[in-house]
């Protein structure tokens, strides 16, 4: 930990210091070491979207987020649905709730390292789609979303294990919060934008605990049904509605560790809804959407650095509402 710098510097910004040629970030108005540890990826993070609306999709893609590329297939989901939300560990992938002519309470899982078809995990606490997943590197968990109107509750599981998801709060404001990827660090979960309408609002909880959302900040713009993804420092989210059928391609990013409002990152390649993001220590990249129409565009971003989001390849097919998880992301 240095000592405060001579000039004012934005929370989050991130540094080399060439003394002890470790990577800094600024936070708390304090510059700190920032942990180089990854979790152990066996030759590089892995990203699968899976589900989405074309119509109802069952389909698993992958791919390796170090490199660009298209993506390749992985497995079928066990029931196509779309609007899902999923959450990752080390070596778990876990897809919960959608839609597919009706609301599902279906939790899968697959193994990251292998590919195939994925396996039944359990059930939500009630169907629901578009809920706003986190997770660390035990726990999965499912904000709010729509059961056929605004659920507050959130629910959890244990990754390493299979069971029905039980009780861990609610949202503090009552809005559908949705999204299909998280964003997280070992301790914080994010939620934020949602429906009906849009907001701006960013809450929090701490993952180990159980109890209700609080207030971390807000977005620059109002939104939902945003693209996310982080690593242990920083959350980024990106595109979304706002509101429909306008569709944004704006990138915000928050220092994770810090309460506050949202700082610009920069722009997607296109402007898009209803994305979804898979991350590693370094990168995030975000697939499909719809602008309005449906996209098989995969763009990313260095997590560390700001600007425009470039292209990273394609998924199988055009597809929305897809899921996106990793074996990479900040909370592990």
């Amino acid at each position: 930990m240095a000592l405060k710098p001579p000039v004012e510097v934005p929370q989050g910004a991130i540094r080399l210091n060439t003394d002890s040629q470790k990577l800094e970030f600024f936070a708390q108005d304090q510059w700190w070491e920032m942990a180089t540890d990854v979790p152990t990826l066996d030759g590089g993070a892995r990203g699968t979207w899976s589900g989405g609306h074309s119509p109802y999709l069952d389909t698993i893609d992958y791919v390796s987020i170090a490199s660009a590329g298209n993506a390749v297939d992985f497995g079928n989901l066990s029931v196509g649905r779309s609007a899902s939300g999923s959450v990752g560990s080390r070596t778990r992938g876990l897809q919960g709730g959608g839609y597919s002519g009706s609301n599902s309470d279906v939790i899968d899982y697959w193994t990251f390292s292998s590919t195939g078809n994925a396996l039944d995990f359990g059930n939500l606490n009630n169907a629901r789609h578009w809920t706003q997943p986190t997770s660390s590197a035990t726990r999965g968990i499912w904000a709010a979303g729509n059961d056929g109107g605004t659920q507050k509750n959130i629910q959890y599981v244990t990754m390493a294990s299979t069971g029905d998801a039980k009780d861990f709060g609610d949202m503090s404001f009552g809005t559908a919060v949705n999204a299909n990827s998280s964003a997280q660090s070992p301790t914080r979960g994010l939620f934020g934008g949602g429906t009906p309408g849009t907001t701006n609002a960013i809450e929090f909880i701490t993952i180990a605990t159980l109890g209700n959302s609080q207030d971390f900040g807000d977005y620059t713009i109002h939104t939902a049904r945003e693209g996310r993804g982080s690593n242990s420092i920083r959350a980024v989210f990106a595109g979304g509605t706002r509101p429909e059928p306008s569709v944004s391609g704006i990138i915000d990013f928050v220092t994770i560790a810090t309460k506050g409002n949202a700082t610009n990152f920069g722009d997607l390649s296109q402007a898009r809804s209803n994305n979804a993001g898979a991350a590693s220590p370094v990168r995030v990249a975000f697939a499909g959407g719809l602008t309005p129409n449906r996209v098989d565009t995969i763009d990313y971003i260095s997590i560390a650095t700001t600007g425009k989001a470039l292209d990273f390849g394609n998924l199988i097919n055009s597809r929305d509402h897809n899921a996106g998880c990793s074996n990479g992301h900040g909370g592990l």
